[in-house]
């Protein structure tokens, strides 16, 4: 089983969409059984917060399905359960390392390393952009699919 965890500032929107846009993609390849997907936090600001109403809009106009969302920070425990933290952006990883403190494995990279043209996906809270945000987070999740070995 492979254990990814998406990780973007506050956990309302960016991550808890990677998360939902990856689940619904690893359920239609019939991959749900090797390889689990969660999302968190590098702030506490949103803790126990649902996702930001206009992601869950996004969602429901892509016809991704979702559950009521719990914002959670990330902890230094989840280094070691997760194979894979990706981040939204440099500034999440600057973030995320503040928690965990190391990263020996290289299990931190960014969303859209794994995509043709690597770059930060912005925070939708900021830009306003849904449409973008959901194209970039669907085009790193496909490109992390076509790049994961599944045993």
């Amino acid at each position: 089983m492979i254990k990814i965890l998406f990780v973007c500032h506050g956990n309302i929107c960016r991550s808890a969409m990677s998360e939902f846009i990856m689940k619904d993609m690893i359920t239609k390849k019939g991959l749900a059984d090797k390889i689990q997907v969660a999302s968190s936090a590098t702030s506490r600001e949103e803790i126990g917060n649902d996702m930001y109403p206009p992601a869950k809009r996004k969602l429901d106009a892509e016809h991704i399905s979702y559950t009521r969302h719990h914002a959670r920070q990330i902890t230094k425990s989840d280094y070691a359960e997760y194979d894979m933290i990706l981040c939204m952006e440099q500034y999440n990883i600057r973030n995320l390392k503040k928690i965990i403190t190391d990263d020996p494995d290289n299990k931190i990279h960014l969303l859209l390393d794994y995509s043709d043209t690597p770059r930060d996906i912005s925070d939708p809270w900021y830009t306003g952009d849904f449409d973008k945000t959901y194209n970039d987070i669907k085009e790193g999740c496909e490109g992390l699919l076509k790049r994961l070995t599944i045993k």
